[in-house]
C-alpha cells in the first residue's frame, strides 16, 4: 500500500479516530487520504497550536494517544508549544508533520525547518522519514512509545516525496524494541516490604499523589492503599480527581496555591508515600531543603530518572503506579505489626481541624456589587452538579477552579500544569468534546489567556461541538498582577487590558455562538444555567473583581513556612 495509507492504518490499529490539524503542501497527501477514510475524522483547526492542544485534550480525557498534524516550516514550529506542554505533563501525543522533499533536506528550502532538531529536548523520541519503507515501523514505534511507561509526545516528520511510495502494510503486532523497556510491574518484594514497614511505623504519614495516578488508571488502588493504611491523601494539580474529593481522608491540593492544611501536614509528617509525582518546586517551594524536613520519602514512579531527582528518596520504587499500589496494599495488610490506630486517628483529626479553620480563601462581599471570582467557580459547580469535564486556561482562574471545583473521579480535569500554557483551555476543551461528545465540557478561562486562541471558537462552531466557555474577566493578566501587587509595590507594568478589551460576547456572536455578559451577581447563576445547559457552544463573560487574589500562596523564593494564608496578611518583597 501507499505509505500514506499505511500511516492511517497504523493510527487505526492504535485506536485513533480523530486527528487535528491544518494542511500545507508537504501534508496534502495525508489530507487527501483522510478525505476518503471513513474511520478517522479530520478536524480543521484555525492554528496549529490549537491543533496540538486539541490533541492533548483528547488524550487527557481518554488516555489514548492524541494526534495532531501540520505542514513543514512554520506549521511544524507552531506545534512546538503543545509538544512541550505534552512533554511537561506526560501526555501521549503524536505530532505528524510534513517535511520538504528528501533530496532538499538541509538546503534551506522553502518552508524547511529542522523540526526534529528543534523539538529534540521536549519529545520522548522523534523520526525523520526520508525513506518510505521506514514509515510503517516508525509509526508503530511512535504510537507505542507515546503511550507506554511515562507517556509523552513523539514526533514523526515525513518528507513529502515519500507519502506516495509503496510500502509493506503495518504489522498489527507491537514493535520489537529491546532497548526500550519501561517498568510495568510493582518493584521488588523486599523494597515493597521496606516501604510497608516504614508506613506502618509512621505516626504522621501522608500520601502525595500526582498525575501518574491518572495516567496509570490507579485511582481505585490509591483509594485502597489510603483506606488500608488510614493515611490522608493530597493530590497535585495534575492529580486532581485521582482520589475522591469527598473522601474523609482527602486533604486537598498542596503547593504554592494549595490548601494550608496540606502544607502544614507536609511540614509535620514523618513519612510520605509519593506516587507519580515530580517533587515539583510549585509543591516543595524553591527552598526544597525546608520542605517536609522530618519525613522519610518513599517515591514510586514509572520513570526511574525522577526518583531522587529533586528530593532524595529513602526508598525508591521504579514501578507502574497501579501495580505498585496494589502490591503495597497487599504487603501492608500482611504485616504482623502496624501503627497505633489511636495515634494515626489523632493525626487525621489534626489535619481536619486545619482544613476546617483555614479553608480556601474567598474574598468577602464588600457591598460594592462586584462579583468575586471564587463565587463564579462555586456557581459553575452547583449548576453542573460537579459532573462537568473542566478545562482551564492558565492563571488565577486556573487556581480558583482547582480550589473550588472538586472532582470525584479521574479524567474530568484538563489543565496545563508543568508548562503553564496560556491559551490551552479552549482548544483542549474542543479536543475533550471530540473524544466524549455526550459529556458537558466547560472551559474556565481568564480574559488574557482566552484572547490567545479564541479563533478556535470557529472550530467548535464548524463541527457543532457544544463546548461552554466561562470567562473570569478582571481586565488584567491576573496572576502577574497579583505578584506585582504583593512583591513589586503595585507597579502594574504590562498587565492591564482595561484601556481596550473586546466585547467577548459579541466576539462569540460573530462566530455564530450565543454570548452573554454578566456584571451583576444576581444574574450570574441564571446566565450560567442558560449557557451550560444549552445544546450548542456558548460563552459567558463574567466581569469579576480586578483586585481578588489567589490564597493561600507560598511566595516565590521562600520556604513553606512563609505561606500567606489569606489577604489579611501582608506580603514582603
Amino acid at each position: 500500500m501507499r505509505a500514506v495509507d499505511a500511516t492511517l492504518e497504523s493510527l487505526k490499529q492504535a485506536g485513533v479516530d480523530s486527528i487535528f490539524g491544518i494542511p500545507g503542501g508537504p501534508v496534502i497527501p495525508l489530507f487527501d487520504a483522510l478525505m476518503d477514510d471513513p474511520d478517522i475524522r479530520l478536524y480543521l483547526t484555525r492554528h496549529e497550536q490549537g491543533a496540538g492542544h486539541m490533541a492533548e485534550g483528547y488524550a487527557k480525557v481518554t488516555g489514548r494517544v492524541g494526534v495532531c498534524t501540520a505542514t513543514s516550516g512554520p506549521g511544524a514550529t507552531n506545534l512546538v508549544t503543545p509538544i512541550t506542554d505534552a512533554y511537561m505533563d506526560s501526555v501521549p501525543l503524536l505530532a505528524l508533520t510534513g517535511q520538504v522533499g528528501s533530496t532538499r533536506v538541509g538546503t534551506d528550502a522553502f518552508q524547511e525547518a529542522d523540526i526534529v532538531g528543534i523539538t529534540l529536548p521536549v519529545v520522548k523520541h522523534s523520526y525523520l522519514i526520508k525513506e518510505a519503507s521506514e514509515l510503517p515501523d516508525a509509526m508503530r514505534e511512535a504510537l507505542y512509545i507515546a503511550q507506554s511507561g511515562r507517556p509523552g509526545p513523539v514526533l514523526v516528520d515525513v518528507c513529502v516525496d515519500q507519502w506516495a511510495k509503496e510500502v509493506d502494510p503495518p504489522s498489527p503486532e507491537g514493535p520489537d524494541m529491546p532497548g526500550y523497556r519501561p517498568p510495568d510491574g510493582a518493584g521488588h518484594p523486599r523494597v515493597l516490604a521496606a516501604a510497608a514497614k516504614t508506613l506502618a511505623n509512621a505516626e504522621r504519614p501522608m500520601i502525595y499523589a500526582g498525575g501518574g495516578i491518572i495516567h496509570s488508571e490507579a485511582a481505585d488502588e490509591l483509594k485502597r492503599i489510603a483506606e488500608v493504611t488510614g493515611i490522608p491523601v493530597v493530590t497535585t494539580l495534575m492529580g486532581l480527581g485521582g482520589f475522591p474529593a469527598s473522601h474523609p481522608l482527602f486533604i486537598g491540593m498542596p503547593g504554592m496555591h494549595g490548601i494550608a492544611a496540606a502544607t502544614w501536614a507536609f511540614q509535620e509528617s514523618d513519612a510520605i508515600l509519593a506516587v507519580g509525582v515530580r517533587f515539583d518546586e510549585r509543591v516543595l517551594s524553591t527552598v526544597m531543603s525546608e520542605w517536609a524536613p522530618h519525613a522519610k520519602i518513599i517515591h514510586v514512579d514509572v520513570d526511574p530518572a525522577e526518583i531522587s531527582k529533586n528530593r532524595a528518596a529513602h526508598i525508591g520504587i521504579a514501578g507502574e503506579a497501579k501495580a505498585t499500589l496494589a502490591a503495597l496494599a497487599d504487603t501492608y495488610e500482611a504485616l504482623d505489626e502496624r501503627h497505633d490506630g489511636a495515634v494515626r486517628a489523632k493525626w487525621v483529626t489534626k489535619i481536619d481541624d486545619w482544613k476546617r479553620d483555614h479553608p480556601y480563601h474567598v474574598d468577602p462581599d464588600d457591598g460594592s456589587g462586584v462579583i468575586q471570582p471564587q463565587s463564579v467557580i462555586q456557581a459553575i459547580y452547583r449548576v453542573t452538579k460537579g459532573e462537568a469535564i473542566v478545562c482551564t486556561e492558565v492563571g488565577q482562574h486556573q487556581m480558583w477552579a482547582a480550589q473550588h471545583y472538586t472532582f470525584e473521579r479521574p479524567r474530568r480535569w484538563v489543565t496545563s500544569g508543568g508548562l503553564g500554557t496560556m491559551g490551552f483551555g479552549l482548544p483542549a476543551a474542543i479536543g475533550a468534546q471530540v473524544a466524549l461528545p455526550d459529556e458537558l465540557v466547560v472551559d474556565i478561562a481568564g480574559d488574557g489567556s482566552f484572547e490567545m486562541t479564541l479563533q478556535e471558537l470557529s472550530t467548535a462552531q464548524m463541527y457543532g461541538l457544544p463546548v461552554k466557555i466561562v470567562i473570569l474577566n478582571n481586565g488584567f493578566l491576573g496572576m502577574v498582577r497579583q505578584w506585582q501587587d504583593l512583591f513589586w509595590e503595585g507597579r502594574f507594568s504590562g498587565t492591564s487590558y482595561e484601556e481596550f478589551q473586546p466585547n467577548f460576547a459579541r466576539v462569540a456572536e460573530a462566530y455564530g455562538i450565543p454570548g452573554t455578559t454578566v456584571t451583576d451577581e444576581d444574574d450570574l447563576e441564571d446566565a450560567l444555567r442558560s449557557a451550560l445547559l444549552s445544546d450548542g457552544p456558548a460563552l459567558v463573560d463574567v466581569h469579576v473583581s480586578e483586585t481578588a487574589k489567589v490564597f493561600p500562596m507560598v511566595p516565590q523564593g521562600k520556604g513553606p513556612d512563609a505561606m500567606i494564608v489569606g489577604s489579611e496578611e501582608t506580603a514582603t518583597t
